[in-house]
């Protein structure tokens, strides 16, 4: 009784702090935790290489000039998607993830508010850029006759529905950032089927329904994607999901914007220097002829299939980096990052290296021709061992993005732009044989990892030490 005498009254009736609530994403084992989340989203992107797959075959029949027109078209939709997706997705999800993190549930919905009016915003410029000057691009690229008449009909109706892509790619970084990877892959997955069926409908005409060429192809991707939406929303709204978007009687803050923006502004550098970067390669090897070029164009189709594993680590390691830096513990976040890169390295290097090794099991599928398969297989076994460091600098990047510290990886890849440019000029001028860009190839893909990892050792992560965690993380944010 002397004892409790001896409290003051008011620390007497104050209830005692909650116990802090454990999850998986901010103390449980990185290694299964990363892996748990990474495997959905490998599932997901596999799914989106057979799209592409799928919408070459069927619009190969639609004639030589609508493939040639996809062709064209292609990186403009990839840059759409990885810049909507990777880059700002990613920062959408960091951004969300740390205030989950430091136990801010509050902010976190006022987050993903501000995150779809990003979206939106974003969506609406690239649908007034590409409407406006979409076809000067096109025949900038070397779109002529036929081939620019059919590209200019897709990216009409695709780049006129370009909000749909932004919105989805947004929705889907706010669920990720809680530790949410199923549903998000689930919808790609599921996006992907319809995008498939509703695309060769519209676009080749089956049964009652006419033939819309590529205008059905880019409809039916549209289509799509307002499903999912429809799915994701409903999902957000009602409160479902660990975060609920705050839209009644919302207030813009700048603040909101800044802390989004601040990571997915720079963010989308990457992208851009990344199509750069293929682009400038490719016209270098195109100095050697078709046969060259078309056994590059083999492994690069390789590369986009390796890239979707490096990506599922990648984003795996958002929502843990992001949720351990708003609880405080950096030596945690720092450990998922180094984890999450020496995994990604032996799964993107493991396949890479086989096929290094015994290159007809990929070449087989796409060419007989001889001298196409002695291209391929001189590219493969110097490049092939190499990829495992594309690996590490997409972890480093998607890392990176969860710290909210990104600039690093995104100047490791302006380097990597650099070092292709400055030596590929000098082998161009020296008379070098295709195998020299080869191995170029191959060590630009050294230092991107390299620099990516310097950038995260030296780049300080979080608050400065003495700055400890105030809240407790949300539970069960790993499901």
């Amino acid at each position: 009784m002397s004892d409790i005498a001896e409290i003051p009254v008011d620390e007497q009736e104050r209830p005692l702090p909650p116990p802090p609530v454990r999850s998986a994403l901010v103390d449980g084992p990185i290694l299964r935790t990363l892996l748990g989340l990474a495997w959905p989203n490998a599932i997901a992107l596999s799914a989106g290489t057979c799209t592409v797959i799928a919408e070459t075959s069927y619009i190969g029949r639609l004639g030589v000039e609508a493939l040639a027109a996809m062709a064209l078209v292609f990186p403009t939709i990839i840059l759409t998607m990885t810049m909507s997706g990777g880059a700002m997705g990613g920062a959408v999800a960091s951004a969300i993830a740390r205030a989950l993190g430091a136990g801010d549930r509050e902010r976190a919905g006022t987050l993903a508010a501000h995150a779809m009016l990003i979206g939106i915003s974003f969506g609406l410029v690239f649908m007034l850029s590409m409407l406006i000057f979409g076809p000067k691009v096109l025949e900038m690229l070397g779109g002529r006759g036929d081939v620019l008449t059919h590209a200019v009909a897709y990216t009409q109706v695709f780049f006129g529905g370009a909000v749909l892509p932004w919105l989805l790619n947004t929705m889907a970084g706010v669920l990720r950032g809680t530790g949410n990877m199923k549903l998000p892959s689930f919808l790609i997955i599921n996006s992907a089927a319809w995008q498939i069926v509703l695309g060769g409908t519209l676009g080749l005409g089956l049964g009652p329904v006419p033939q819309f060429g590529m205008h059905g192809v880019a409809a039916g991707a549209l289509i799509a994607y307002s499903m999912n939406i429809c799915i994701m929303g409903w999902y957000l709204f009602s409160g479902r999901a660990r975060v609920t978007p705050k839209l009644r009687g919302l207030r813009i803050q700048w603040a909101m914007f800044f802390d989004i923006l601040k990571v997915g502004a720079i963010a989308c550098f990457s992208p851009l220097q990344s199509v750069l970067t293929i682009s400038i390669f490719t016209h270098m090897l195109a100095q050697f002829g078709t046969t060259i070029l078309a056994g590059y164009g083999i492994g690069a189709r390789l590369e986009f299939l390796l890239t979707s594993i490096a990506f599922s680590f990648g984003i795996a390691c958002v929502p843990m980096v992001g949720m351990a830096i708003g609880a405080g513990n950096i030596a945690r976040a720092r450990r998922i990052a180094w984890i999450a890169s020496a995994a990604a390295f032996v799964a993107v290097g493991a396949p890479a290296c086989l096929v290094a090794m015994f290159p007809d099991l990929w070449i087989d599928i796409f060419t007989d021709s001889a001298e196409v398969r002695a291209a391929s297989h001189q590219y493969l076994s110097t490049v092939g061992p190499f990829y495992a460091f594309f690996g590490i600098a997409t972890v480093m990047y998607f890392s990176s993005q969860g710290a909210a510290k990104v600039i690093g990886p995104v100047l490791a890849q302006t380097a990597r732009l650099v070092y292709i440019s400055a030596v590929g000029w000098w082998l161009s001028t020296h008379e070098a044989t295709a195998q020299s860009f080869f191995w170029l190839a191959a060590s630009s893909m050294v230092v991107l990892g390299l620099l990516s990892s310097s950038s995260v050792v030296l780049t300080r992560w979080g608050p400065r030490a003495s700055t400890p965690a105030i809240r407790p993380a949300l539970s069960g944010a790993s499901d």
